[in-house]
């Protein structure tokens, strides 16, 4: 047995001191007082006094690479990466090579993350404008959604078919999770700023490209389709203040449309293109000082569920470029609950809205079986934050396989010290300390 002693237990709502007993995968016992002597003598003890014991974190958007994409990353890779940073599960979408668009591509995933992976994972199901039947085939347990884009995507998962779109609406019965910009809008925009720059549009463009109303009129759309056809929706990383017009303040057990913020939406403004360039290109797109503080509230007001990364990492290289050639995207996965215990640090949030919003909330909204509370009977899988040792991000302690983050040289408030995965160590002092030992999510619906 495992016994985390004396540690500050930050769940549902509540910080308290108190201890807890892992047995074999599960929490077995949680003691707000006393822990028997009989118990401390029988287990292998972790002494947290002082740090914080939080459930680990659901991160229900990350782009991994593989198949096919494995030189920007890979499964193994990048869930190093997570549970480094405190993520003990993750949802990965479905624009690799192949695309996972079918039943049998998404069988194949999980091979992949059964042997590879070092965090608990599971995937979504792409969709396309013809494979509405594939959708239809697919089975809720372990799925954990159906991915549109609805905005500029890889190959063919741009969902522009109006009537598909409907029929995926109406006709599957499984969360549908959206990336919402409208597609003619930022052509059009693309249009007006080639004839100004040519093809070399500068970075500080990007978001007049993939501007707020490209974003706000997909998002609104989406929506539409949601209220008349019944769909449970949850739309992704949302960036905009004129967005959050469109999302109700109201506990998440009550919706059936939610929402999703990205940690680099809630830490970067457009004024950071000066300084970092194309690192911080993502579509959508980071936008202004009043878009960032409209989303900062929307979470403490719950119109914004879930705090996620879209975590994507792409090569410096393929970072080159302006607005138009380089890459969008990139790697935050190892550093998201630092970046939110920073700015809980700074009294943007509080301790337990981090938690609310990166390990509760994603487990409710998706249905994650048994994970995302410090429950006894739950899995155990825990993460130990030190609120008082500062962390410098920098390349030597970056795991990803690409090697960079928009982070580095920045330095952080926290640090994560340990990180245990359904009962096991499998991260500390600064190592990965375990074979891949992830395990498939199951969802109750």
């Amino acid at each position: 047995m495992l016994l985390i002693r004396n540690a500050i237990i930050i769940n549902e709502g509540a910080s308290k001191n108190g201890s807890v007993l892992i047995k074999n995968e599960r929490i077995e016992t949680i003691y707000f007082d006393t822990v028997p002597e009989h118990i401390i003598n029988q287990s292998t003890l972790i002494e947290a006094e002082g740090l914080y014991l939080m459930p680990g974190v659901i991160d229900d958007q990350v782009h991994f690479r593989e198949p096919g994409l494995t030189y920007k990353g890979d499964i193994a890779s990048e869930s190093k990466a997570a549970i480094a940073g405190g993520v003990t599960s993750y949802l990965e979408m479905p624009n690799t090579n192949p695309q996972t668009v079918t039943i049998d591509a998404w069988k194949r995933k999980n091979d992949l993350a059964h042997e590879k992976s070092f965090a608990n994972y599971a995937f979504y199901l792409g969709a396309t404008n013809d494979n509405l039947a594939e959708l239809k085939k697919a089975d809720s347990k372990n799925l954990c959604g159906i991915k549109i884009f609805m905005g500029a995507s890889t190959g063919n998962m741009l969902v522009d078919n109006k009537k598909i779109l409907q029929r995926i609406f109406a006709e599957v019965d499984m969360l549908i999770a959206t990336h919402c910009e409208k597609e003619s809008i930022i052509r059009t925009n693309i249009d007006k700023y080639k004839k100004e720059f040519g093809e070399d549009i500068p970075i500080m463009y990007h978001p007049l490209i993939r501007s707020s109303e490209a974003c706000y009129q997909s998002s609104a759309e989406a929506i539409g389709l949601a209220d008349r056809y019944g769909a449970r929706l949850h739309v992704l990383h949302l960036s905009t203040a004129q967005e959050m017009k469109l999302f109700d303040s109201k506990p998440l057990i009550e919706k059936k449309i939610t929402g999703e913020v990205c940690v680099h939406h809630l830490w970067f403004t457009d004024e950071d293109y000066d300084r970092l360039g194309t690192r911080i290109k993502w579509n959508p797109a980071i936008k202004t000082h009043d878009d960032r503080d409209a989303l900062r509230a929307a979470l403490t007001q719950n119109k914004l569920d879930v705090v996620a990364t879209d975590h994507a990492p792409h090569t410096l290289e393929d970072k080159e470029g302006g607005a138009l050639t380089a890459a969008s995207g990139g790697p935050l996965i190892q550093h998201s609950l630092q970046m939110m215990m920073q700015l809980a640090a700074e009294g943007i949030y509080c301790n337990e809205l981090v938690v609310e919003k990166m390990c509760h909330a994603p487990a409710k909204l998706f249905g994650v079986k048994d994970r995302g509370f410090i429950r006894k009977g739950y899995f155990a899988d825990l993460v130990l934050v030190d609120p008082n040792k500062p962390y410098t991000v920098s390349s030597d302690n970056i795991l990803y396989k690409c090697g960079w983050s928009p982070l580095e040289g920045e330095t952080l408030s926290s640090s994560v010290v340990m990180t245990i995965l359904n009962g096991k160590i499998v991260f500390q002092d600064g190592r990965v300390i375990d074979e891949p030992s992830g395990e498939m999510l199951e969802f109750v619906r």
